[in-house]
C-alpha cells in the first residue's frame, strides 16, 4: 500500500477523532444537575456534577443555591470524605405551603468546602442532595452554583437559558420536571448545544470515512485497468505460429 495513502487515511481518522473528542468535552464542561427519581410532588436525589476546567488549579468549594420561590421542606446533604458541608437557612419573604406543611423559613444554600485537595485539574466529582417535596405544576427548577478554584477565582453558574436563544456561557444547573425522570434518562441541563456538538462530531466522522472511501476508489480503478491491459513485452499473435 503506498505510503501517501496510509498517511492520508491516518490524517482523516485522526481529524475525525479530534472532532468527536472536542464535541464530548464541550458537552460535559458545565456544572450540571440530574436526578434518578425526580417526580413532581415527590422526593428526589439531586446529583450535581462538577468538572474542574483547569490544567493547574483544583476546585475547592461548591455553593449550590436552592429555589426560594419553591422551597423544600426537607434538604439532606451528602457527607463526603475530604469535604465539609454546611446548610444555610433563611426566613422566607412570605409563607409557602409545601404539601401539608407551611414554611416560613427554608434552607437556601448548601456549601461543600474541601478540607483536602479538592477536585484535581481536568477531573470531576459529584455532590448529592436529598430534597422534597418537589413542586407540582412547574416545568423546571434552577440551582445557581458558585465554583471556587484553588487560585481564588470563582465561576458563577447562574445564567438562565432562554428558549430559542444560544446557550449562555455559564448556564445555571437546571432540573426539568415536566415529566417523570427515569434512571436511563436522568439528565437535566443537556442543552441544545450538547445535541449540536454530538451531531457535528458524528458528521465529522462520516465525512472522514467518505473521504477515505473516495480516496481509495481511483487507486482500485487504476489497478484494475493495469491488470486488464495486455503485456506489451509479449508479441502479438505469438501463439498462432506454433
Amino acid at each position: 500500500m503506498p505510503k501517501r495513502f496510509v498517511l492520508r487515511a491516518g490524517a482523516i481518522v485522526a481529524a475525525s477523532a479530534l472532532v468527536l473528542i472536542g464535541a464530548a468535552g464541550a458537552a460535559s464542561a458545565h456544572v450540571t444537575v440530574s436526578s434518578p427519581d425526580a417526580k413532581p410532588g415527590g422526593y428526589a436525589k439531586l446529583v450535581f456534577r462538577v468538572p474542574t476546567e483547569s490544567d493547574n488549579t483544583s476546585t475547592t468549594k461548591l455553593v449550590v443555591s436552592l429555589p426560594k420561590d419553591h422551597p423544600f421542606a426537607h434538604v439532606g446533604a451528602q457527607v463526603k470524605d475530604g469535604w465539609k458541608v454546611e446548610k444555610k437557612e433563611e426566613k422566607l419573604a412570605a409563607p409557602v405551603k409545601v404539601g401539608d406543611v407551611t414554611l416560613t423559613k427554608a434552607i437556601t444554600t448548601v456549601t461543600w468546602t474541601a478540607v483536602a485537595g479538592g477536585i484535581p485539574p481536568n477531573d470531576f466529582d459529584e455532590f448529592s442532595l436529598s430534597v422534597g417535596k418537589l413542586p407540582e405544576g412547574v416545568d423546571a427548577l434552577s440551582f445557581p452554583a458558585d465554583q471556587t478554584y484553588s487560585d481564588g477565582s470563582v465561576v458563577k453558574w447562574e445564567e438562565v437559558a432562554t428558549a430559542g436563544a444560544e446557550e449562555p456561557e455559564h448556564p445555571a444547573p437546571t432540573l426539568k420536571l415536566a415529566a417523570a425522570v427515569t434512571p436511563a434518562a436522568a439528565t437535566t441541563s443537556v442543552s441544545s448545544s450538547d445535541s449540536v456538538a454530538r451531531w457535528l462530531g458524528g458528521g465529522g466522522l462520516l465525512v472522514g470515512l467518505l473521504g477515505l472511501a473516495f480516496g481509495l476508489r481511483p487507486r482500485k480503478a487504476a489497478a484494475a485497468q493495469v491488470a486488464s491491459e495486455p503485456d506489451a513485452s509479449e508479441p502479438v499473435g505469438s501463439g498462432s505460429g506454433k
